[in-house]
């Protein structure tokens, strides 16, 4: 007999191993934390891999400086924001390259929720690919669509 492979199977699968859709905040910064192998902090112990960070401007303009280590090798056209929608990218990008340390400045702001989501997304597809390929290897296989 046939093993079909299907979209509630592998669901049960990701269920089984604790892998849920409908997750809050804290609980998804938990698991990629753990997944990603980093830690997030906004106490200042001069010490991170990488600072996201907000300063303030000689006219008084509010920035945000993403940058590698402490903030004291800033490049100014890489690592100077004016706008802060794309400040979830770049933690995203920081957590996910092997930042063990990560300084945020304000650890409940907006960007740090989307990129815990983004983050906890990319988890769960990550793991959805091997729950499909470990089923594959059980010899499942997607049903054959009829022409």
């Amino acid at each position: 007999m046939k093993k079909i492979l299907t979209e509630d199977l592998i669901d049960e699968r990701l269920e089984a191993i604790g892998i849920d859709y409908d997750i809050d905040h804290d609980e998804a910064l938990r698991v990629v934390k753990n997944h990603y192998e980093f830690d997030i902090t906004d106490t200042w112990n001069k010490t991170p891999d990488y600072s996201i960070y907000a300063e303030t401007t000689a006219d008084g303009y509010e920035v945000w400086v993403t940058t590698s280590g402490d903030g004291r090798s800033v490049c100014i056209n890489e690592d100077v924001h004016y706008y802060d929608h794309d400040l979830a990218d770049r933690l995203v990008e920081a957590a996910s390259d092997y930042n063990e340390l990560i300084y945020v400045d304000d650890i409940d702001s907006d960007y740090v929720q989307d990129a815990v989501m983004q983050l906890y997304e990319s988890y769960t597809s990550e793991m959805k690919k091997q729950v499909e390929n470990e089923l594959i290897e059980e010899g499942y296989e997607y049903e054959k669509i009829k022409q």
